[in-house]
């Protein structure tokens, strides 16, 4: 396989022979593989050390290249897509029984993104017309570690043995939402970027949660997104405090405010990070891949503010990090 950067044509070609690629979205990065073809998509899931009953998600250029994969299309799934694709949101609906069986980790649905990236749109639509359908891709990067947002994590993740195609940071910086439309009432399975209410006014309805019917989903597992260093978080007045009283001065500790001012002296492997969520969410994972860079045991993260559904992504993310780092 080739590894390292490569261009636009070199990526639709491996596409097209069943090979790997790792690709920007607005999001994250994908390490993605053609959808319809089951050995392929299984070279994602050995790449990543990724359960194979643990579903992926596939990307098409456009609403239209739903129909390859979707035996049904839900009126709400219609909606939403027409309100937010091209965008970060993942739609679940009723697979096709003839495709995509290993993409859809042997599920009777299929997770399916239209996603806004340029890159990802050039990518996708030249293969489309090199005859790929769609391309199924998780994030790049080993089974539930931090999810990459530059080409730069891709190549150190998997030591520059994966192919990338380089387009920039991601802008947005934490996964998709993910929204199950296959019953009758559509449920929240995993959130993002877009505000719970946002996608409640484009469907005319209140969002469900899921139950022991969801269908398995990409990135639901407790356990998630976690860098190597341990993640704890703090409420602000449990953070300022461990700022005085830690060991600072060279110690094992990093602090990520996420939220309020709180302040930490010389010594620590501090990033102030921003006040709103978006902003926090487009720095978030690249802020945990550096202090692993720097070898921390532990990063102490305030805890963003759980009544503000802005921050729900942010803190999704943030709660399976520190579970997985608990475990």
């Amino acid at each position: 396989m080739k590894a390292g950067l490569i261009g636009l044509d070199a990526a639709v070609a491996l596409l097209e022979s069943g090979g790997l690629v790792a690709f920007p979205t607005e999001t994250v990065y994908g390490l993605g593989a053609r959808a319809d073809n089951d050995t392929a998509v299984a070279g994602i899931f050995a790449a990543k050390g990724r359960p194979a009953d643990h579903p992926l998600i596939v990307h098409i250029a456009s609403p239209e290249q739903a129909n390859a994969f979707a035996a049904v299309w839900p009126p709400a799934a219609q909606r939403l897509a027409a309100a937010f694709w091209p965008g970060p949101l993942t739609l679940i609906v009723p697979r096709r029984a003839d495709v995509a069986a290993a993409a859809a980790g042997g599920q009777a649905s299929i997770g399916l993104r239209c996603p806004s990236h340029p890159v990802a749109q050039r990518l996708l639509s030249a293969a489309l017309a090199a005859g790929v359908p769609g391309v199924a891709a998780p994030s790049a990067n080993r089974f539930g570690r931090v999810s990459p947002t530059r080409a730069e994590h891709v190549l150190a993740e998997f030591d520059g043995q994966v192919p990338v195609l380089d387009g920039g940071a991601s802008e947005v910086g934490i996964e998709s939402v993910i929204v199950d439309c296959t019953s009758g009432v559509p449920a929240l399975l995993r959130p993002g970027q877009l505000p719970r209410v946002q996608l409640e006014l484009a469907l005319g309805q209140t969002l469900g949660r899921p139950d022991a019917a969801s269908p398995r989903a990409s990135g639901t597992l407790e356990k998630h997104y976690a860098p190597t260093a341990r993640v704890r978080l703090l409420g602000a007045n449990a953070l300022a405090a461990a700022a005085t009283a830690g060991s600072g001065g060279g110690g094992p500790a990093g602090g990520v405010a996420v939220y309020s001012r709180v302040a930490f002296g010389a010594g620590w492997n501090f990033r102030r990070m921003p006040e709103s969520a978006d902003a926090v969410a487009h720095e978030l994972f690249a802020v945990l891949r550096e202090f692993d860079t720097l070898g921390v045991a532990e990063v102490w993260v305030e805890t963003p503010p759980s009544d503000d559904a802005r921050w729900d992504g942010v803190l999704d993310r943030l709660r399976r990090a520190a579970a997985a780092a608990d475990a």
